[in-house]
């Protein structure tokens, strides 16, 4: 088993909600921390600047693998906090302009999340955020004439910067699917990173600026597991009629 996919299963098991099996729990109380997990399906694109020419960014998709661990902390119904965990797949298509040669980049990180929420807790929200990623798996491919030239998979690799950093902002539907938009302020790249070939050392991203900005669909990451959704009053009633 490749060790990707080992640390991918490990980090699933370790962030995975546990569902009892039971009737849900009231609404969290304000001033208690809850608990909420979800995957994430992500559009990305990259903003490019190669030596003054920006053209070339294909959109890429990558709905896994993309996982989130969200501890929430609301101040009222209307106001909140949330800190987390996460795994997330993301990188970028490069046509070079005037050339049949193509690359595909992406990595995987572990990130933590951090920002505010406004609205109705469990519900309908806004919610506004940074996140600290840590890119820990790089791969690039090179395409010629649509066929594979090369390919690999680098463990922390000099190749990307070693820290991301990233802000966010998103809406949660009341039934819990948030839309969010991702901007990387940190250049994927390391423009600084150089490799020796045919004994002729060189620096093959110097120039090249690429920030990534990515749309996404995730879901009930401010729903409290087994969250019931039922207004206290109607829980209440409902409760009084048994």
């Amino acid at each position: 088993m490749r060790l990707s996919t080992i640390v991918i299963a490990l980090f699933v098991c370790a962030i995975a909600p546990v569902h009892a099996q039971q009737s849900a729990p009231a609404a969290p109380a304000p001033h208690t921390w809850y608990f909420a997990s979800g995957g994430e399906w992500i559009l990305s694109y990259a903003l490019l600047d190669v030596k003054g020419d920006d053209k070339g960014s294909i959109p890429r998709f990558s709905p896994f693998f993309n996982l989130q661990r969200v501890a929430n902390y609301d101040l009222n119904e209307h106001f909140g906090f949330f800190v987390g965990l996460s795994l997330r797949n993301v990188g970028f298509i490069y046509d070079v302009p005037d050339t049949t040669l193509r690359y595909k980049f992406r990595t995987y990180s572990l990130g933590l999340p951090v920002g505010f929420k406004v609205g109705t807790m469990g519900k309908g929200l806004l919610f506004v955020g940074y996140e600290l990623e840590l890119p820990f798996n790089y791969k690039e491919k090179r395409f010629e004439n649509e066929k594979k030239e090369d390919k690999f998979n680098v463990w922390f690799s000099d190749r990307n910067e070693p820290l991301f950093h990233t802000v966010m902002l998103g809406y949660q539907l009341p039934k819990g699917t948030c839309i969010k938009f991702k901007y990387y302020i940190t250049n994927f790249h390391n423009e600084d990173f150089t490799e020796n070939r045919n004994g002729v050392e060189y620096k093959p991203y110097n120039g090249f600026r690429s920030n990534i900005l990515y749309v996404s669909l995730g879901f009930k990451l401010f729903q409290k597991e087994n969250y019931n959704l039922t207004p206290p009053a109607e829980r209440d009633k409902e409760a009084s009629l048994y």
